[in-house]
C-alpha cells in the first residue's frame, strides 16, 4: 500500500501539488525499500490518486534530484521540466562516494540518528540546538508562517526526526544516484537554483558540481549565497526565476 501522501492546490497560473513522501510531513512510515525506483513510483500513485495525471513539473530539492533525473528520463512523457531546488546531482555523489567510504558513510548516519534520537526528547539537547535542528530553516523565529502553522511545523518535525525512512534515503543516496546516472543526463529542459552549501568532499565543491552538470545537460543554472534551505530566504526571487524560465521553455 502506498504511504506517501499528497495536496494540492493552485498558485496563479500554476496548479501546484505537495507530495509528502513516505517518513516526511504528515504521510506515515515507509513500507518499501527507499530505491529511486520505488520513491518515483510511490510518488507516481500519489499523484494519479487525487486525479492529477501527468505531464508534470517537477521541483526536487536535496535527494529528491536522482527521482528526478530517473523519473524524467525513464518516464520522458511525463516530465515537461524539472525546476531544481538545490537539488541533488548524481557527479556530487560519485565525488563524494570517493572519498567517504561506504562504512564510514553508514557509521556517520548512525551518530546522526542517535542524535536525533535524543533531540526528539525534547530536552536540554533540543534547547541548546533548536536553532540548528528544528529551526534551521529560520521559519520557527520568522514572521512567513502563522502561529498555528508554527505548531504543525514543530510537531511534524519532531515526528519525523528519527525517521528510518529518511534515514534508509540518506544511506542509499549513492545508489540511487548512480541508478539515475545510468539513464542518462537529465533530458528535459531544467533551471536549477544552486546554493553555497558545504560538503564534506575536497575535488568538487557543491556549486562547481551543479555548474558541471549543468553544462552536460544544457539546464539553466543561478547560483545564490544561501544555504540549502533558501527558499525560506529567498522564495520571492527563486519563484521569479523559474516563471521566467518556464514563459521560456513551455
Amino acid at each position: 500500500m502506498n504511504t506517501s501522501r499528497c495536496t494540492e492546490g493552485f498558485l496563479g497560473e500554476y496548479r501546484i501539488a505537495v507530495v509528502e513522501k513516505a517518513g516526511y510531513g504528515l504521510s506515515g512510515a515507509a513500507k518499501t525499500k527507499r530505491t529511486v525506483e520505488n520513491l518515483v513510483n510511490e510518488s507516481r500513485a500519489a499523484l494519479k490518486a487525487l486525479g492529477i495525471e501527468p505531464p508534470y513539473i517537477l521541483a526536487p530539492h536535496s535527494y529528491s534530484g536522482f527521482e528526478a533525473i530517473w523519473w524524467a528520463n525513464t518516464y520522458p512523457d511525463e516530465v515537461k521540466a524539472v525546476l531544481g531546488i538545490d537539488m541533488g546531482l548524481p557527479n556530487m555523489m560519485k565525488a563524494q562516494a570517493k572519498e567517504i567510504p561506504d562504512e564510514k558513510k553508514r557509521a556517520m548516519a548512525a551518530k546522526s540518528k542517535a542524535l536525533m534520537q535524543k533531540i526528539a526528547k525534547r530536552g536540554l539537547l533540543d534547547k541548546l540546538l533548536r536553532n540548528k535542528t528544528v529551526n534551521a530553516s529560520g521559519l520557527m523565529t520568522g514572521d512567513e508562517l502563522t502561529a498555528e502553522e508554527k505548531q504543525t511545523y514543530e510537531e511534524v518535525y519532531y515526528k519525523n526526526i528519527a525517521s528510518e525512512a529518511v534515514f534508509e534515503e540518506s544511506i542509499l543516496a549513492e545508489e540511487n544516484a548512480l541508478k539515475a546516472e545510468s539513464t542518462g543526463v537529465l533530458s528535459c529542459p531544467a533551471c536549477l537554483i544552486v546554493s553555497n552549501m558545504k560538503v564534506p568532499v575536497k575535488a568538487l565543491s557543491w556549486q562547481q558540481a551543479a555548474k558541471d552538470y549543468a553544462a552536460q545537460c544544457g539546464a539553466e543554472i543561478h547560483l545564490q549565497n544561501e544555504g540549502h534551505m533558501m527558499y525560506t530566504k529567498t522564495p520571492d526571487k527563486m519563484a521569479g526565476i523559474y516563471k521566467a524560465f518556464l514563459e521560456k521553455v513551455l
